[in-house]
């Protein structure tokens, strides 16, 4: 028998690996629904889906390794990263999918949820207030009206999985919709900002750098005590805190 493998655990999700198969288990089912219905729309090479019995659903495992992890330093080459730029494109351009979508619809939701987060932070001791007050600052320029486009939704390096130069498989859908494409650039170059070029040359249009340097912030901002509470470590090294502290 196959060893079973925890990939990611917490109160909302599990994740299992059994050999080549994972097993999402999901105490929301619309972030199933969500990640079922991608799956059979976007171009870019995917997970198959085996079958889903709520709550689980079971796919088949991507080749290839990750792009990076967040904290590390990636060694995947600069043509792979510029890969993933090029898939993101092509996803970025494709029609909107159905579904209206789970992340924030406009900047006002957006703003009202960053200045409630911010709040929290400083008024719970998780973060210094200066820190919190200059990279609200830095994260304003995410915060403005843009053209949906179809995004991944929770881009994070070790979601996309590359070998060699090739881009191989792109997991972990639950979050897509229409949304805003430079949020998926900052996300996939979180942490690892001296991708971003290379990125930025996949990619292959003219954005706007410090609208994804304001995504940085703001994703950062908004992710550290969603992150503390469930268990994961926004303060060690190359991650959330840290990302932050860069723009100091």
């Amino acid at each position: 028998m196959d060893e079973v493998k925890v990939v990611v655990a917490h109160s909302e999700r599990a994740t299992l690996r059994v050999g080549d198969v994972f097993l999402k288990v999901d105490a929301d089912q619309a972030r199933i629904d969500v990640e079922v219905e991608a799956l059979a729309l976007v171009s870019l090479p995917t997970p198959r889906v085996l079958w889903r019995r709520p709550p689980v659903l079971a796919i088949t495992a991507v080749p290839g390794t990750a792009l990076g992890r967040l904290g590390a330093p990636s060694t995947a080459s600069p043509a792979a990263w510029a890969g993933a730029g090029a898939a993101v494109r092509r996803l970025h351009e494709a029609p909107l999918p159905p579904w209206t979508g789970r992340r924030r619809r406009g900047p006002e939701e957006l703003a009202a949820e960053l200045d409630g987060e911010c709040e929290a932070l400083v008024k719970n001791g998780v973060l210094p207030a200066d820190l919190v007050t200059r990279n609200r600052q830095v994260a304003e320029a995410a915060i403005r009206p843009w053209a949906s486009a179809f995004t991944h939704g929770d881009l994070q390096v070790d979601h996309v999985f590359v070998d060699g130069d090739e881009v191989t498989g792109v997991i972990d859908w639950s979050e897509a919709g229409p949304g805003d494409a430079l949020f998926d650039l900052a996300t996939l170059t979180l942490g690892h900002e001296e991708r971003l070029d290379d990125v930025l040359a996949g990619y292959g249009t003219d954005v706007d750098v410090d609208v994804i340097r304001a995504w940085w912030s703001l994703r950062s901002l908004l992710g550290v005590r969603w992150l503390v509470e469930h268990g994961f470590d926004p303060f060690a090294p190359g991650c959330e805190v840290d990302v932050l502290k860069a723009r100091m």
